[in-house]
């Protein structure tokens, strides 16, 4: 640790921040509010569901700096060491509103106010990727922002009617070169900070990161923090020893070879939405229910994966399209079919210094159909109660192959092998999906909590295995036309 430095660098609203001892362990919205006074970030949930406490999250990308929304109450300053944030403080013209805060008054998008800085902070980063917005960008932006007294018609119109001739962009409110030389000169430093209670480590390269690995059991690594930061603040969890993996540069790899998207441990959900969109068009249906915007700019798919939970939005896909997780250690490498890596609930074939450092998923072939289902109590920013996925390779309404694969019904997600023999060189008829539906709900083991009881996913398992059916027959009969 002797060439490591014991601090954090940022930069806020322009300025330069040094973060010691501590103040690393805070999270950036109690940061702001409590030892900056910078109070215009809102803290309500604690959870990275409201977006009240919404900021701009500037990293360093092919030496610019790349601006996105995330949730300040669920990131904590060791995430932060080589970024730039700007609050909502931070986006004042010369003492004045600015074109976005202007209308928000204009069109009375605002009654208590609580929830307004959030909004104005989104909304602005959604002008810096796009000069003129629909409602439907504006809807989709701000599904991460939730208000409780003004309604939604007048905020939606606030935005609507920005005059963008007058917008100042962020390179424009602050000058990049100095903050990119600066962030630049840190970048391939190590950090080490130990206080009486906690230690942090964040390592530049996969060999070091295994290695504390193997000397800390029981560690947690930080990649987005989506999930962790929640049950910090809500106090489900203490970690005294962190490790980071943001500024190991051989984790941010996102490309397609020989056939697989290869992930990278630091691609986040929005990164990969762009792939996912031309390579996987399903997938990137339910990548854009994942959580918020700020939530994807912030959570990993491999964080996804580590996180093991039953109800995870991602792994029924990766189930049924056998991906294969890469496993770095301090011998090398070794690879495994995401079915066999998890062994029972939150338990992953995972040595004691190894770390997920990639996922490869096989591209869609020609002749196959996917298909993934989320069942939830709301459509957006909520947790599962039941996902599918189905990946069919089918020949004149034959099926040839499928794989079918449940979350929500059992301690893991669980491939319905039983379900996909019955069905394997039967022809797609209603008969047979019914059967099989009858298969599928004798391999799951749902139990009941507050998102649905035992017997209504039992009978969800029926009833996606219809839908698929239904869906498919559709899709032939538009083809036929």
């Amino acid at each position: 640790m002797s060439k490591s430095r014991d601090y954090i660098l940022l930069y806020i609203n322009g300025k330069k921040t040094k973060i010691k001892d501590d103040l690393a362990f805070k999270s950036l919205s109690d940061f702001l509010r409590y030892e900056k006074q910078m109070v215009g970030t809102k803290i309500v949930c604690s959870e990275g569901d409201c977006g009240s406490c919404t900021v701009v999250h500037g990293k360093l990308e092919n030496d610019k700096l790349n601006y996105k929304i995330v949730n300040s109450c669920i990131k904590y300053m060791y995430q932060l060491d080589g970024t730039h944030i700007i609050t909502v403080e931070g986006l004042k013209l010369n003492g004045c509103l600015n074109p976005i805060q202007e209308s928000m008054v204009k069109n009375h998008g605002a009654q208590c106010g609580f929830c307004t800085p959030g909004f104005v902070v989104a909304m602005t980063a959604m002008f810096e990727d796009k000069n003129k917005l629909t409602q439907k960008d504006l809807k989709d932006g701000l599904n991460g922002n939730l208000c409780r007294c003004t309604g939604y018609e007048s905020i939606i119109k606030s935005g609507m009617d920005v005059d963008a001739s007058k917008l100042t962009y962020f390179d424009q409110m602050y000058e990049p070169q100095q903050i990119i030389d600066d962030l630049k000169e840190i970048k391939q430093i190590p950090i080490f900070i130990e206080t009486s209670e906690k230690k942090f480590f964040s390592p530049v390269d996969l060999k070091s990161a295994c290695e504390f690995k193997a000397l800390n059991q029981g560690l947690t690594i930080i990649s987005g923090g989506t999930d962790i930061g929640v049950q910090i603040n809500k106090g489900m969890r203490d970690p005294n020893t962190i490790m980071s993996t943001s500024a190991i540069d051989s984790l941010k790899e996102i490309s397609v070879k020989d056939e697989y998207l290869v992930i990278g441990a630091r691609v986040t959900l929005s990164q990969i939405e762009a792939f996912a969109s031309e390579l996987y068009p399903a997938f990137y249906d339910i990548l854009k229910w994942f959580g918020s915007p700020q939530i994807r700019n912030s959570g990993t798919l491999v964080g996804n994966i580590a996180n093991g939970s039953p109800i995870a939005d991602t792994t029924p896909f990766l189930f049924v399209m056998n991906a294969q997780v890469e496993l770095s250690g301090i011998n090398g490498v070794r690879q495994v079919n995401i079915n066999d890596f998890y062994k029972g609930y939150k338990s992953l074939d995972l040595n004691n210094d190894e770390i997920i450092s990639k996922i490869s998923i096989p591209l869609l072939k020609d002749n196959q159909k996917l298909k993934l289902y989320k069942v939830s109590k709301r459509k957006d920013m909520d947790i599962s109660t039941l996902t599918a996925a189905f990946l069919m390779d089918e020949n004149q309404g034959k099926i040839e192959s499928i794989k079918i694969a449940f979350g929500g019904v059992g301690p893991t997600v669980i491939r319905l092998k039983k379900t996909e023999e019955f069905l394997n060189g039967k022809y797609l008829t209603e008969e047979n999906i019914l059967q099989a539906g009858q298969i599928a709900r004798d391999e799951i083991t749902p139990i009941s909590d507050v998102r649905g009881s035992k017997d209504f996913r039992l009978k969800l398992s029926e009833n996606i295995m219809k839908k698929f059916y239904f869906e498919c027959l559709e899709e032939e009969q538009v083809i036929c036309q």
